[in-house]
């Protein structure tokens, strides 16, 4: 176009030449263009005619001609459109953006400039402020919240003014509306605006005006084409006639361009005439307003808003009116746009109400949102909304100026001074509105897609038929085009919807302008009083009827009820309908049976004769703007819909009207055709103008399909007797102009006939997107359909772009019947064998039916909805119920809140599962119960309903206000997947097989290995390895480096301590060792217990043991905050290691003399008959001149022998379970070796001890590492670090420390306490962050984060796996590269399978890290533990290790199993080649990375450490990871403490124990977490328990203490706050209810005497228990109850007996029963008599064992136990069980007095836990309890049980209780054991039998017992360590 106008084109090239000169920049160049562009391209005015009309024939679309896309023409103009920028002004507003289509500027020549004084040439006046303020200053209807203290001044004057530079000024200058509906929107909004997209079929609520679509079929899914005949989008009709004012037949309405020239014409026409009556709820006339007043006002409003506003063309402003102020409403709206801007109708937020937060964070978002710096209300609203926010004491909206519009007064031109002219923008206004899931969006509405929707309705409205008796034509017109019959006065609307909003704000504003119609609005309250609407309507003689049917049924039933009350309402005159042509009804469903009341019963009765013509139920789309699709009309044309109108059997001429009117016929409409001048009378049959119905198989719409049984008058009559039918009536057709399709929701395939659908609709009336949400716009309101076409499989696109209502219905015979919304819909699958296949479909569901039945067959409830959540790839219905039986309001006021019956409400879920069951063949998958009107409601025209989306939003984030809750996993529950042997396990043959068919091609699984027979020391090129021992080595660096540094302490302060050479630590050790000879009277293998803080005294010790032959035991001190744990732990030691002597220091001496320690060691003692030997304090040792060699004080021959122990280390779990592992001379040696060849450790770099220094690492470096490479050695407390833990990295920093030792515990507190600057660690290569399992994937980037500024280098960081038996198996040390991260199938690794995924294809990923490289002289091999054959490529097994830095054994263990352990061979590997079993499972991976400057491709083998195999548990022969599963639920729910969650299997069943920090709806959790569980590890758990915060096992260190709360479980001593039991065959007695925590907190969630019935149960007296078992145990048979006798069904419960007030342990299930645990069948029969006895109290028979469900998934499949056992030390009478015990029981009263025996030193006993004091444990024999946590069930063998006490007692208990995981005890002998071990308890009673039988009972698959177990009966991977008193959480 720019190209025809030359005159143009030659001002842009002036322009361009400017430009180019320099004479103008380039923010002049954008605006001077874009006022020339505007000037010469202004849009042309349409020639008046009527609608757009298109026939089939027609080859575009509606949509095309510009009508619908003038609301998203916005969207592409920015994007194409020049910018110009704007320098901020002086008041500091931001830098913005302004668009090209502000034409001419500001709408008011008096607005400012906001330009820079580089563009003061252009037109606009810069002379004045160019800061945008506010200018009405002298008015007293402005506020601006921000000096609301000079509100008083000047008259009461509302001050303007703002100097705050960080609010936003009076209008946008940030946002031009033009930028695709999004603007520059703040991050921060996202989250609160419009919802984030979603897709079809997934976990998130959905709705599906709400989300994107769907990807679409693979072609695998897609049926073949031939098969599929499309129902093509119907065709539009046409309107035959142009549409006329109604006041003026002689003036088309297409002239008019937007609404406000409508305005300013019906002010000129009819301007006497009125526009607007309001009524109050009484019907009093509270306000009315003419034609001429209304455009009065609101050109005053224009004018202000152009003059004082400084807003743009296009900006936003807030209307903020209460629905009453519909006239100041529909004023400050016509003024808008008039104005030029864009309205903003805020409904949402109600001023006169606003009381709760929740209001006012929406107002802000969509103030936010729309940058609307002006917002027009009244003084009322401002008065109301002003206390309000003081009373919340809350802050008005910044940056917003409020403007009283009631104050504005009316615009009096003066005599010359013209009407100024209209320019307006695209826009007119943005509606926001609530979607399904409670978003808010705002809807766009063009000033063209206005026009066209009036025009539409005005004419549906005009060809109504009238009751008049005139036989003229009045659509005839003389020879000039007038018409005879004169013009028409127009409508009178009476309506109560609101007007600011979708339907009420498009017919009671938008419409009444444009027809100049009289709108009589009346409060929504009005229709309630009986008789008053009735005679409002006769009153104001409406014409149109604007409702819904809430507001009609209360009319009709009200006059059915009493009708002379409406008769004589009033005295004047009596009811008369006879005016009312038409009876509009806001619904999105059609209520047919009550269109009969409505006609017959209410309308005829009042006069009028056409009743059943009024009726007209109007389909709206609220979400979208309240734009009508479908309405009953009189204008034909729907023959050219191409789609069928009759159904075969159904003939419209049945439905004529056989009785014709010989009267001369009369025209169908007021208006004459375009063409003629007159109109003819359409021969429309009668039936397509009625409302239709039919009645619908319910069978069929289960699975979509539409089988009509009846239609018309026999659908009336048989609805009544048929039973499986639904009554569904038509809106009518789709409007004129408008093109609707049928589509599948889920693929966007256009449907079949007679199939329900999604409607989705285009229609130049309908809105063109969303604001600021162009992917929600994208999706919704322009989606594509697709068809396919025939020979082509490839579905194609079908013309045009659609909107997506949301609406699931159907088309027959051209009209729309709804069914409902998509998110009222439920899906489920079923599955059936058909002629050998496997077939699955769909089965639908309609939320709306399943109410009904559940309302008309259960009793007591309020409300219900229903939903499917979508987890494990399936939809799972979910159904809600709002009870009275769910409230605990007090019976009386101000009394105790009323206790919940739990049996009633389980049987209310119960029953409602069974009638959905039985009526709707639905499976549910979990039933919840909440007080009534307590579940989050929405406004579906015009009624409160329970908004099942916001349920299903709330259910999600486990936020629902339940109080009981239900599962029914075994009905719902449907694609659980089964592995290959469901009973054997991953390991059994079967499934060993299978994997290895699938990976028989692929590599075996074993590293190399890096032999280094000589290991040279660099300073004298001395062989190292030619040492025998450390103490040889220590004399041989005396010898030669006496003088260097030897050791140095650092204290908390960096200050370094007196140095120690080498000569003098020689002399120290020589000291010690003198100390011991002569004043303890050592021996060569007297066991000493070293307990020293971290100090050089401890190395002297350790040296002087060497020196002497002793076995040193390092300990770390005691702590006293601990005592209960410590000082058992430590007499145990004593006892079992035959302790002679306790070496200390000066602290620990002092420690152990404090008043409260020693005589907590004293008591202790004494209780377990220990004798404490004495206390030698080594600090200040005899002084003396003589080295050790000087002395005599070398190693002998003898002590250097390999199965000589000169160090015990010992490894605490958690739960303080002990392992002990001895290391002669050769191992030390060979792990100083290892690691100095693998870090690369030279004497030219000082060695660092910290923390951990009694064992592994630590020790090695704090005692051995500086003395091996001759180096010093530094050492900072661990006590220091914990207080300052900037010392350690000073210290680091300062002596470049080269490799250092760290744990991930001590790195956290380091980097929570520290700031990572001040030093610098470019010097430190590697960092050892020690780990005992699967690497943590978040600690390298944490720690790389932190300490980026320090100059560490990202590959220092290494991770390195440490064992029990070998501190550095694998090491990342030096390999250069970061870690190497793999997401693995988390299905194939539940199968033993490693298969690498990307994450963003898989959403369940694993994200796992490696454990780095093998170290020097050490050989991986991953071993498929049950056939001892190396594991294929591609799978995953247990790790063996063979390494010289491995230990040889458990500490005097002579175990034969100890012994196959540690001599591991693979059948199919070298055969020489011993390896060490570790009991963990890994992987190795080949990866290349680039390595050096060059970046040279390395190709490296590295490990991969998956965790122990006692750690998993197995479930239908699938393998599961805790601690995934945990991670999984952590971060499921808010209100779950991290760290907080322990999965276990206890009994066969799977347990999951939640640490909560609120009490308050713990049944609203439960679901998610199951939830989460199903969704991401395809598992059903069986129990749910709740713990209070602070409640959850943890040791020192923040660990789990899986072990105790195992056994607390077991033995019923967890102190539960809830428990819910999810899938338990016994269910309906074992449900748990709970209550919400009262808000007073006077009330109480625990215990019985509040609601929570089953929370915490006892053992309740005979009488109690007995009456309580009474109602507990009735059958699950309420299920089986008829629907007839349900009312007596119902159980309710008896009140509670008063002897269950207090209850302390908890149970597994509910009842306390004491046989909920039945014995597995795989044990012996000796077994199990045993854990009958136990169980029953006295001997019972193995017939006598109950068979209960339990039982029977136990012999099923009973998978290995999750975690370990757990022992704990305590100062109570009790001692431990023995897992490895001698010949005597320390914890026998029989064996008290008697002198334990000497222990064999040539065997060195191996010492560990007992704390059983019982001797009658006898009878457990060995019940499963010899095995490993690393055994497997093939592997195991059968014991037997020979009546006989060949097993100590303790021995059997102490096996249920291993470390790290409870599989860990099934490798014992404990008959042959020379050995002893103790332990202690917290708890103060024993651990009974059964519960060590049921840490065991999955333990034993097929009775197969495996009998490979360490030294010391525990688990040899056990790692995890204490580092003493005081250091706390920093270790």
């Amino acid at each position: 176009m720019a190209e025809d106008n030359p005159e143009l084109q030659q001002k842009l090239r002036e322009l361009d030449f400017e430009l180019e000169e320099g004479e103008i920049t380039q923010k002049g160049y954008q605006k001077r263009r874009t006022l020339i562009l505007s000037q010469y391209l202004a849009p042309p005015s349409e020639p008046g005619r009527g609608l757009r009309v298109h026939t089939p024939d027609d080859s575009s679309h509606p949509s095309n001609d510009g009508s619908r896309a003038a609301s998203l023409a916005a969207l592409t103009q920015r994007s194409t459109s020049p910018r110009t920028d704007v320098v901020p002004p002086a008041t500091g507003v931001a830098t913005q953006e302004e668009p090209q289509y502000r034409q001419g500027g500001r709408l008011g020549v008096r607005n400012p400039s906001p330009g820079p004084s580089s563009i003061s040439h252009e037109s606009h006046d810069t002379s004045q402020d160019r800061s945008r303020q506010p200018t009405m200053l002298e008015s007293q209807y402005a506020f601006n919240p921000e000096h609301p203290g000079e509100e008083i001044e000047r008259h009461g004057e509302l001050s303007l003014g703002s100097d705050d530079p960080q609010t936003r000024n009076s209008t946008m200058l940030d946002q031009a509306y033009f930028q695709d509906f999004a603007g520059h929107q703040h991050p921060s909004q996202r989250d609160s605006y419009g919802g984030g997209p979603q897709r079809y079929s997934t976990t998130e609520a959905f709705s599906p005006t709400a989300n994107t679509a769907p990807p679409m079929l693979r072609n695998s899914d897609l049926p073949p084409a031939a098969t599929l005949g499309h129902l093509l989008p119907l065709e539009p009709r046409e309107v035959p006639f142009a549409v006329y004012d109604p006041h003026n037949g002689n003036i088309p309405m297409a002239k008019f361009d937007n609404i406000a020239l409508v305005l300013r014409h019906r002010a000129k026409t009819t301007s006497k005439q009125s526009a607007y009556w309001v009524l109050d709820q009484k019907g009093k006339d509270i306000s009315s307003i003419t034609w001429e007043k209304l455009a009065s006002r609101a050109e005053k409003v224009a004018q202000v808003i152009r003059d004082k506003s400084n807003l743009y063309r296009g900006d936003r402003v807030a209307l903020i009116y209460r629905d009453v102020e519909i006239i100041d409403f529909a004023v400050a709206l016509m003024g808008c746009f008039i104005a030029g801007v864009v309205a903003v109708p805020i409904n949402d937020f109600d001023v006169s109400t606003t009381t709760n937060l929740t209001d006012y964070h929406r107002l802000n978002v969509i103030l936010t949102t729309t940058q609307a710096h002006l917002a027009l209300t009244t003084d009322v609203n401002l008065k109301t909304f002003q206390r309000d926010i003081t009373a919340n004491k809350l802050n008005w909206p910044r940056g917003v100026e409020w403007w009283k519009t009631n104050e504005f007064g009316s615009f009096h031109p003066k005599k010359k001074e013209e009407v100024p002219p209209l320019v307006v923008p695209d826009l007119a206004y943005i509606e926001f509105s609530r979607a399904p899931t409670g978003d808010l969006r705002g809807v766009v509405m063009s000033h063209k897609t206005i026009m066209h929707q009036m025009a539409c309705l005005s004419a549906i409205i005009h060809t109504v038929p009238t009751n008049g008796n005139d036989t003229f034509n009045a659509g005839l017109r003389d020879r000039s085009g007038r018409l005879v019959t004169g013009p028409n006065s127009g409508e009178i609307l009476l309506s109560y919807l609101d007007p600011r909003q979708s339907i009420g704000l498009i017919l009671g504003v938008l419409m009444t302008v444009y027809g100049g119609h009289t709108t009589v609005w009346m409060e929504p309250a009005a229709v309630e009083t009986p008789g008053l609407y009735a005679n409002l309507i006769t009153k104001h003689k409406a014409t149109l009827m604007v409702a819904n049917y809430p507001g009609l049924k209360l009319a009709a039933y009200n006059y059915q009820q009493d009708p002379m009350a409406t008769r004589n309402f009033m005295k004047k005159f009596e009811p008369n309908f006879s005016s009312v042509k038409l009876c509009l009804i806001d619904t999105l469903t059609v209520d047919s049976e009550f269109h009969e009341v409505l006609a017959d019963r209410w309308f005829r009765p009042l006069r009028n004769t056409k009743a059943s013509e009024l009726v007209a139920p109007m389909l709206c789309l609220p979400e979208h703007g309240g734009m009508v699709i479908s309405v009953r009309d009189w204008l034909g044309g729907e023959e050219r819909m191409g789609c069928q109108l009759r159904i075969n059997g159904y003939d419209d001429n049945e439905s004529i009207d056989e009785k014709q009117d010989d009267s001369p016929s009369l025209p169908s409409n007021t208006y004459g055709s375009l063409i003629g001048g007159g109109s003819k009378k359409s021969k429309i049959p009668k039936g397509r103008t009625e409302l239709s119905e039919v009645l619908l198989d319910k069978e069929s719409l289960k699975t979509n399909e539409v089988v009509v049984v009846a239609m018309a008058a026999e659908a009336k009559k048989r609805a009544e007797t048929e039973q499986n039918c639904v009554r569904v009536g038509a809106f009518g057709y789709p409007i004129p102009d408008a093109t609707l399709a049928i589509v599948d929701p889920e693929t966007s395939l256009l449907c079949t006939p007679y199939v329900v659908g999604e409607i989705w609709v285009d229609s130049p009336s309908l809105s063109g997107g969303f604001w600021a949400l162009p992917k929600h716009t994208e999706t919704i309101f322009h989606a594509r359909p697709y068809r396919f076409h025939q020979g082509n499989p490839t579905p194609m696109a079908v013309e045009p772009e659609f909107l997506r209502t949301g609406l699931l219905g159907c088309v027959i015979e051209g009209k729309i019947f709804i069914l409902g919304l998509y998110e009222d819909r439920i899906r489920q699958k079923v599955e059936w064998v058909e002629h050998g296949m496997e077939v699955a479909e769909y089965r639908y569901f309609f939320v709306q039916h399943l109410i009904l039945s559940i309302m008309r067959n259960v009793p007591k409830i309020h409300d219900s909805t229903a939903f499917d959540v979508y987890a494990n790839d399936e939809h799972l219905p979910v159904v809600i119920l709002e009870s009275y039986a769910a409230s605990t309001a007090p019976t009386t006021s101000g009394g105790p809140p009323r206790q919940l019956d739990t049996v009633l409400l389980d049987s209310l879920s119960e029953r409602t599962m069974e009638v959905l069951l039985q009526e709707h063949h639905l499976r549910v998958y979990c039933v919840m119960i909440t007080a009534p009107n307590t579940l989050p409601r929405v406004v579906k025209n015009g009624r409160k309903e329970i908004g099942n989306m916001l349920c299903r939003k709330e259910f999600d984030s486990g936020s629902l206000p339940c109080v009981h809750v239900k599962f029914g996993v075994e009905r719902a529950v449907l694609n659980l997947p089964l592995g290959i042997d469901p009973v054997g396990g991953i390991w059994s043959p079967q499934s060993t097989v299978a994997r290895q068919d699938i990976l028989q091609h692929q590599d075996k699984q074993y590293s190399g290995v890096d032999y280094r027979e000589v290991v040279i020391d660099d300073r004298t090129s001395t062989p190292l390895t030619n040492f025998q021992s450390i103490v040889d080595l220590l004399q041989w660096r005396v010898a030669r480096q006496a003088e260097e540094l030897a050791y140095c302490t650092i204290d908390g302060r960096g200050r370094e301590g007196k140095g120690v050479t080498w000569k003098k630590f020689d002399i120290k050790v020589a000291s010690v060792a003198q100390y011991l000879r002569n004043k303890v009277k050592v021996a060569p293998g007297d066991h000493l217990i070293l307990m020293y803080t971290h100090s050089e005294d401890f190395v002297y010790a350790i040296h002087a043991c060497f020196c002497l032959g002793l076995v040193a035991i390092p300990m770390p001190p005691l702590d006293q905050n601990r005592l209960n744990e410590d000082a058992p732990a430590f007499l145990h030691m004593i006892a079992d290691f035959r302790v002679k002597a306790v070496l200390v220091n000066s602290d620990v001496d002092h420690l152990l003399k404090q008043k409260i320690v020693s005589q907590h060691i004293k008591q202790s003692a004494q209780v377990l008959k220990i004798g404490v030997p004495s206390y030698y304090n080594t600090s200040k040792p005899p002084r003396q001149s003589s080295g050790c060699r000087d002395l005599g004080l070398t190693a002998k021959a003898a002590w250097v022998q390999s199965d000589y122990p000169v160090l015990v280390w010992t490894y605490w779990s958690p739960d303080q379970r002990r392992t002990a592992v001895q290391l002669g001379h050769d191992t030390i040696m060979g792990v100083c070796k290892v690691q100095k060849e693998t870090c690369q450790m030279t004497s030219s770099r000082p060695v660092l001890g910290c923390v951990r220094s009694t064992i592994g690492l630590g020790l090695v470096h704090t005692c051995l590492m500086g003395i091996f490479v001759g180096a010093p050695t530094y050492l900072v407390s661990p006590v220091d670090f914990a207080s300052n833990p900037l010392s350690l990295f000073t210290t680091l920093s300062r002596y470049k420390i080269k490799d250092t030792y760290a744990t991930g515990q001590m790195l956290d507190h380091a980097m929570n306490a520290m700031q990572g600057k001040g030093f610098t660690l470019h010097e430190l290569k590697n960092m050892m962050i020690s780990t005992e399992s699967r690497p943590r994937v978040d600690v390298f980037q944490k720690v790389r984060l932190h300490f980026a500024g320090t100059g560490l280098d990202r590959t220092a960081i290494n991770t390195i796996y440490s064992h029990v038996l070998n501190p550095m198996i694998a090491s990342r040390s030096y390999m250069c590269i970061e870690p190497i991260e793999l997401w693995l199938d988390t299905r194939a690794l539940r199968r033993g399978l490693i298969y690498p995924v990307d994450p963003d294809t898989d959403p369940l990923a694993l994200l796992i890290q490696d454990s780095g490289m093998v170290p020097v002289s050490t050989q991986i091999a991953i071993v498929n533990p049950e056939t001892n054959k190396l594991c294929h490529i591609g799978e995953y097994g247990e790790i063996w290790v063979q390494s010289e830095a491995c230990v040889k054994s458990f500490y005097g263990s002579r175990d034969p199993f100890d012994v196959e352990r540690f001599n591991g061979r693979t059948v199919d590997g070298d055969p020489h080649v011993t390896y060490v079993r570790t009991g963990d499972l890994g992987f190795l991976h080949n990866v290349v990375r680039p390595i050096g400057p060059g970046g040279q491709q390395v190709e490296m083998q590295v490990l991969f450490v998956l965790g122990a195999i006692g750690e998993t548990f197995e479930v239908n022969g699938l393998s599961h990871f805790p601690m995934d599963i945990e991670h999984s639920i952590e971060k499921s729910h808010r209100n779950i403490v991290a760290g907080g969650c322990a999965v276990f299997q206890a009994g066969g069943l799977v347990v999951v124990l939640v640490e909560v920090g609120r009490k308050a709806y713990l049944a609203s959790m439960v679901p998610v977490i199951v939830n989460a569980i199903l969704g991401e590890h395809q598992l059903i758990v069986d129990i749910v328990a709740f713990v209070s915060k602070g409640d959850f096992p943890r040791s020192r260190l923040g660990e789990k203490q899986r072990g105790k709360i195992l056994a607390s479980w077991v033995t019923r001593k967890l102190h539960t706050i809830a428990q819910f039991s999810i899938r338990d065959a016994d269910a309906a007695d074992s449900q748990i209810t709970e209550v919400a925590e009262p808000r007073s907190g006077l009330g109480s969630t625990v215990g019985v005497g509040s609601s929570l019935r089953n929370v915490e149960s006892v053992h309740s007296p005979p009488a109690a228990e007995m009456q309580a078992q009474d109602y507990m145990s009735l059958p699950a048979g309420i299920s089986e109850m008829p629907v007839t006798s349900y009312e007596n069904s119902i159980v309710e419960s008896p009140p509670l007996a008063l002897a269950e007030e207090d209850r302390d342990d908890t149970p597994t299930d509910a009842r306390g029963f004491q046989n909920d645990y039945p014995t597995p069948t795989g044990l012996d029969p000796g077994d199990q008599y045993r854990s009958n006895y136990m169980q029953f109290g006295g001997p019972v028979s193995p017939q006598e064992l109950p068979e209960t469900s339990h039982q029977l998934r136990l012999t099923n499949a009973s998978p290995p136990e999750a975690y370990p056992d757990y022992h704990t030390y305590s100062s109570s009478t009790e001692a431990a069980p023995d897992a490895n015990k001698s010949e005597f029981d320390f914890s026998d009263p029989q064996t008290f007095d008697a002198p334990p025996p000497d222990i064999p030193y040539a065997s060195k006993p191996v010492l560990s836990l007992s704390h059983q004091r019982e001797p009658s444990a006898e009878r457990f024999g060995n019940l499963n309890g010899n095995g490993d946590l690393w055994s497997l069930p093939s592997s195991q063998r059968l014991s037997s049980y020979n009546g006989t006490a060949s097993h100590p007692p303790q021995q059997m208990e102490a096996q249920a209780f291993s470390p790290d995981t409870q599989s860990d005890n099934r490798h014992h002998d404990l008959s042959s054991r020379g050995q002893s071990s103790q332990s202690s308890s917290d708890d103060h009673e024993d651990w009974p039998q059964e519960a060590l039988m049921h840490m065991n009972l999955s333990n034993n698959r097929g009775g197969r017992d495996a009998r490979r177990r360490d030294g010391n009966g525990r688990d040899p991977r056990r790692d995890v360590q204490y580092d003493g008193s005081g250091y706390g959480h920093a270790m």
